[in-house]
C-alpha cells in the first residue's frame, strides 16, 4: 500500500499526515478550507524541523516526508487511486455520514474506508456505503506523531481482512494497534472520558485545583498528563460531544459535568482558544 488520503487537515489529519508521509506513503490531504491546508503544511514541516533539530529523525528525512505530501481542495483528485482513505472532520455523525457517502463514490471499489472517531460507529457509517465490509474506525492520539497507539475498532460487517491490512499500515507507520469490537465509546475514550469528567466535578466541587488534580494523577497514578490538561489539548468541545455521545448510549454515569457545559458556552475550549481549564500564550 503506497498511497494514504486524508480528509480534513485540522489537528488529527495533519498529525496522521505527518506520520505517514514520514514512513514512506504518499499521501493527499483533503480540505475543504484552502487557509486551512497551508496551516496544516506549516505545522508539518514545522514539527518535522523541530524533530530533525532534536535528532529524532535526518534532515533529508524533513525535504523526502515533505516530497511526499499532497494538498488539495479536491476531494476527488485526492482519494483517486488511493488504497486507503482516512476521515478526520468533527465528530458529528451527519457530517462523517456525509463524507462517506461521497467517498463511496469517488473511490475505488477496492479502498478501505477509515474514520478517525473516538466515539461514534463504524457500523453505521459504512452501513452508508457499498462495501460496509471495507470501513472501520483508525481512532489515532494526539499528538500523532508522538503517541504510539492506534485503536482498530470493527463494525458489524468489517472483514478480518480490512483489520489485517490497516494493521500492516499501522505497523509502517511505527504504531502499536489493538483490536476492538464495537460499542459506544470502545476502550480508550470510555476509561478517559470517565476520569477527565470526574475531574471536572472535583474542580467544580472546590476539592483541588486544576494543578493539584493533575498533579496527583501525574505523580500519584504515573498518568504521563494530567486528565484536565489532556482535555485542554483534545478541545473542550470536542470533549462534550463526546460526552453527549456517551451519555446517550450508555446512560447515567456519563452525564457531561456543567463547568465543561460552562466552558463550552462561554467559548474556552482549551489550548486552541488560549483559555480552558488553563491559560496558554
Amino acid at each position: 500500500m503506497k498511497k494514504i488520503a486524508i480528509v480534513g487537515s485540522g489537528v488529527m489529519g495533519r498529525g496522521i499526515a505527518y506520520a505517514a508521509s514520514l514512513n514512506d506513503y504518499e499521501v493527499h490531504i483533503n480540505d475543504v478550507n484552502p487557509e486551512a491546508l497551508r496551516e496544516a503544511k506549516t505545522y508539518i514541516e514545522k514539527e518535522l524541523n523541530k524533530s530533525a533539530e532534536k535528532n529524532f529523525i535526518h534532515p533529508e528525512d524533513v525535504i523526502r516526508s515533505m516530497n511526499n505530501l499532497t494538498f488539495s481542495t479536491d476531494l476527488k483528485d485526492c482519494v483517486e487511486e488511493a488504497e486507503l482513505v482516512i476521515e478526520a472532520v468533527l465528530e458529528k455523525m451527519d457530517l462523517k455520514v456525509k463524507i462517506f457517502k461521497e467517498l463511496d463514490d469517488l473511490s475505488s471499489p477496492s479502498t478501505i474506508l477509515a474514520t478517525n472517531t473516538s466515539t461514534m460507529s463504524p457500523t453505521e457509517i459504512g452501513a452508508q456505503t457499498s462495501r460496509p465490509d471495507k470501513v472501520i474506525a483508525m481512532h489515532f492520539f494526539n499528538p500523532v506523531h508522538k503517541m504510539k497507539l492506534i485503536e482498530l475498532i470493527k463494525g458489524l460487517d468489517t472483514s478480518q481482512e480490512t483489520v489485517d491490512k490497516v494493521k500492516e499500515i499501522g505497523s509502517q507507520m511505527k504504531k502499536e494497534t489493538v483490536e476492538v469490537n464495537e460499542f459506544p465509546g470502545f476502550v480508550t475514550s470510555r476509561m478517559n472520558c470517565l476520569i477527565g469528567n470526574e475531574a471536572m466535578n472535583l474542580l467544580m466541587e472546590g476539592v483541588a485545583s486544576a494543578e493539584d488534580i493533575d498533579k496527583a494523577m501525574k505523580l500519584g497514578l504515573n498518568h504521563p498528563m494530567g486528565p484536565l490538561e489532556l482535555a485542554d489539548l483534545v478541545g473542550l468541545d470536542s470533549r462534550l460531544r463526546n460526552m453527549e455521545y456517551l451519555y446517550q448510549t450508555l446512560g447515567e454515569k456519563y452525564r457531561p459535568c456543567p463547568l465543561l457545559i460552562k466552558y463550552v458556552k462561554a467559548g474556552k475550549l482549551g489550548k486552541k482558544t488560549g483559555t480552558g481549564f488553563y491559560q496558554y500564550e
